[in-house]
């Protein structure tokens, strides 16, 4: 059965990309100008968008809250950073590049966690982590941080190439239990959700402590924070569309962002002399990882 999308509501307006997208002024590179898949944006650089990618996912209160006051102790992103980072890729892996029977291991598996996420009496916004309109939701910011880091390594797409790497893209959600229909038909479909999801971005000031800690990288030791802190919190207020910055309260200039793109246009570069096994090897370990655990019948988060 279909799931209503959020609407613009009666009176209102509904939010535009320049609001709720980071703009991407590069052109396209000669050599990428062929039809898109997903599975090209699993490029190592592509991760580094993965804090700005939680912040915009808990800027939702019901995910904010699902995951601040989640029993899931072993699961915790603050407590367990890299078991959390390890998982969160594997599931993007398993998404993108596992099969149908390996996607529903790993959905049976998460499963497990979610079923100890939902609201208490006193939590204040009620939520239930198997609510497909928040899967949908945690899904859709997951597209948008992949095609975002695919054109600033690749360039802007065409509109063709955006249309055949967002029909390549719906397992992020169905893997779970966003279903075929829930997903947006076309791109242009994905961004009339969007723009209507995002008016309901609103962070607190419990939300918005937690996510600066996230941001300023409190859940790693400092030895890392001094030698990548810096670089780590630019490339995570980059990667946040204008909409979650304010609600975040960190500032960005023009100067920040034409810093960041001329860094990834230097990285694309690079990139380009890379072979495929450097730029996607981490992927195809976390596949074998997740096959042997499978095949030993070990948990997979």
């Amino acid at each position: 059965m279909p799931t209503h999308h959020p609407e613009a509501p009666a009176g209102g307006s509904a939010l535009t990309a320049a609001q709720t997208r980071i703009r991407i002024t590069s052109s396209a590179r000669r050599w990428t100008r062929r039809p898109a898949h997903i599975s090209e944006a699993l490029d190592f650089w592509s991760f580094a968008g993965g804090a700005a990618n939680v912040v915009m996912q808990l800027s939702w209160p019901e995910v904010a809250y699902g995951v601040i006051e989640s029993k899931v102790e072993s699961g915790s992103l603050m407590r367990h950073p890299w078991k959390r980072a390890r998982t969160t890729f594997q599931y993007l892996t398993v998404a993108i590049l596992g099969t149908g029977e390996e996607r529903l291991a790993y959905r049976e598996a998460v499963n497990v966690a979610h079923r100890q996420v939902r609201s208490g009496e006193n939590s204040p916004v009620k939520y239930n982590a198997f609510d497909r309109e928040l899967q949908m939701w945690v899904a859709a910011c997951l597209y948008i941080g992949f095609e975002d880091t695919h054109q600033l390594l690749h360039g802007a797409m065409s509109e063709e190439q955006k249309e055949s790497f967002y029909q390549s893209s719906s397992t992020l959600g169905t893997t779970l239990q966003v279903t075929e229909e829930m997903w947006p038909a076309t791109r242009a479909d994905f961004d009339r959700y969007w723009n209507n999801a995002c008016l309901r971005v609103s962070m607190d000031d419990t939300v918005r402590a937690y996510l600066m800690d996230l941001v300023n990288l409190r859940m790693i030791g400092w030895p890392l924070r001094l030698v990548f802190g810096d670089l780590l919190t630019f490339l995570t207020v980059g990667f946040l569309p204008p909409l979650f910055r304010e609600q975040l309260r960190v500032e960005w200039n023009e100067d920040d962002r034409r810093r960041f793109e001329h860094l990834f246009v230097f990285v694309s570069f690079v990139n380009r002399f890379l072979p495929r096994f450097v730029r996607h090897g981490a992927n195809y370990v976390l596949m074998r990882d997740i096959r042997r655990r499978i095949g030993a019948g070990r948990a997979l988060i």
